[in-house]
C-alpha cells in the first residue's frame, strides 16, 4: 500500500505510550483477532444478508463501499463499509454531501451497521477495534496542514470506534471539533489499557442504543 505524503521522520513519537511495549501490542492484537473472528463468523453473515436485501429493494447498486484511508505510520489501506448513500456520488477520496439520502441508508448510519465490514479490516490487521477513526485522504491532508499534532494519530492503528467518538466528537468537520477529536485520540494513545478499551466498547454500544 502507498503512504500518505507526510515526512514521518519529522513526526515525534509517543514514546511513553503503553502501546510501544511489545506485550501490550500482543494483547491488543489478540483481542482484535478474537473479537473480529467471532463477529465475522456469527452475526456478520446475517447482517450482510439483511443489508444486501435492503439495498436491493431501496437503494440499487453495490453492497460494499470501499475507500482509501490512512493507517498506522501513514500507510494507505482500503476501508470497507456497507454502502449507505447513492452509489453515483461515492468516490475514492470524496463523498458528495448532497448525495441522495434514503431512509434505509440513514438507518444503517444511525445504527452504525454500515461500519460492520470494518471487522474485516481489523482481522486483516489494517485497523483495530479501538483507535483513532480514519478519515478520507483529502481530509487527512487538510487536517495535517491545520493541526500540527494531527499526524501523531498515525502512531497506532485506526479504530472502528474510539475515545473521541464515545465523548460526543463524531463526524463534524469543524476544525475546532477536529482539534478536540485529535486531543482525545492522543489522550487514548498515551493512556491505553485493556480496561480502557473495554470501557470504550461498552460506551459505544450505549451510544448506539440511545441513538
Amino acid at each position: 500500500m502507498k503512504t500518505l505524503s507526510l515526512n514521518m521522520n519529522s513526526i515525534p513519537s509517543l514514546a511513553t505510550s503503553p502501546l510501544v511495549k511489545s506485550n501490550n501490542k500482543f494483547i491488543k492484537r489478540t483481542v482484535d483477532i478474537t473479537i473480529s473472528t467471532l463477529v465475522l463468523v456469527t452475526i456478520y453473515p446475517f447482517i450482510y444478508i439483511f443489508v444486501a436485501s435492503g439495498l436491493k429493494i431501496f437503494m440499487p447498486g453495490p453492497i460494499m463501499f470501499k475507500q482509501k484511508r490512512t493507517g498506522k505510520d501513514g500507510k494507505i489501506f482500503v476501508c470497507y463499509k456497507f454502502r449507505s448513500m447513492d452509489a453515483k456520488n461515492h468516490s475514492d477520496e470524496y463523498v458528495d454531501p448532497n448525495s441522495n439520502q434514503y431512509s434505509f441508508g440513514n438507518f444503517l448510519r444511525k445504527t452504525c451497521i454500515d461500519e460492520l465490514p470494518q471487522f474485516w479490516n481489523v482481522f486483516k490487521g489494517d485497523m483495530s477495534i479501538i483507535g483513532p477513526r480514519p478519515h478520507m485522504l483529502v481530509h487527512d491532508q487538510e487536517y495535517t496542514e491545520a493541526i500540527s499534532i494531527y499526524p501523531l494519530r498515525y502512531s497506532v492503528k485506526p479504530g472502528i470506534t474510539g475515545w473521541a467518538q464515545v465523548n460526543g466528537l463524531r463526524g463534524e468537520r469543524n476544525i475546532e471539533r477536529v482539534k478536540m477529536r485529535v486531543e482525545h485520540d492522543l489522550w487514548y494513545i498515551e493512556n491505553w489499557s485493556l480496561l480502557l478499551d473495554l470501557k470504550i466498547v461498552y460506551r459505544t454500544f450505549s451510544v448506539i442504543i440511545k441513538r
